[in-house]
């Protein structure tokens, strides 16, 4: 049975690259195929390939599945900043009709274990009154949640599931990702989180030295999904 999900933050800059990639991970050492894809990205590199984002290569590296960049990353931004604005810089119409139908294209390639990452939070905007959460509303995907633990994550995380129940996702899974291991009360935060997310922790995850996909995977648990 094929499995799908997509993977959204607390916020920017905590991690969701690092989680989904050691979620892809997992799945291979399970003997699980898989495919991944990063609708869109911006802070993208120019390479005589054509333009490159670090988060969606590392999503490619653990995609079992042949695919080839342009099908993971279809829509890419040079300039590091919210992906409307660029999107707005470039001339270009960033809608959830645009990045459907090649998110589509990955999941229709049957992987056991497909993972679709959005970009920041689940709120982030695209053209006119459009969300990068319409898309995961459009392809009816349950969702992970990767939360940046440091202070003040109990409210953007509580926040982020009511947004997710509200437009009729399920949320399948979070993962605790300590971004800050210095935080106060950090057992006691994670014990609120467990309590107040109607849904399963999928791993903690600490500060490591090296985040590798198979370091990473080693605090992940597929089978609470």
């Amino acid at each position: 049975m094929t499995r799908a999900y997509f993977v959204t933050g607390t916020d920017t800059e905590i991690g969701k690259t690092t989680i989904a990639a050691g979620l892809l991970h997992a799945a291979r050492r399970a003997g699980l195929s898989t495919a991944a894809a990063k609708p869109v990205a911006s802070g993208c590199e120019m390479t005589p390939d054509g333009l490159r984002n670090g988060d969606a290569l590392a999503l490619l590296g653990e995609c079992s599945l042949p695919l080839r960049y342009e099908e993971v990353n279809p829509i890419a931004f040079e300039l590091p900043i919210a992906p409307h604005l660029a999107a707005r810089e470039a001339g270009v119409e960033l809608s959830v009709a645009a990045l459907e139908a090649p998110v589509r294209a990955v999941l229709a390639r049957s992987a056991d274990f497909s993972l679709v990452e959005g970009a920041g939070g689940w709120r982030v905007p695209l053209a006119g009154a459009e969300s990068l959460s319409d898309l995961a509303i459009a392809l009816d995907l349950p969702v992970i949640l990767v939360i940046g633990v440091r202070l003040g994550c109990i409210n953007h995380a509580v926040l982020s599931a009511e947004a997710i129940a509200r437009d009729g996702l399920r949320l399948a899974g979070w993962v605790a990702n300590i971004v800050d291991p210095a935080t106060s009360r950090l057992d006691e935060n994670l014990a609120t989180l467990a309590e107040r997310l109607a849904a399963p922790c999928l791993g903690r995850v600490p500060r490591l030295a090296q985040a590798t996909p198979a370091a990473v995977a080693e605090h992940l648990d597929l089978a609470l999904l």
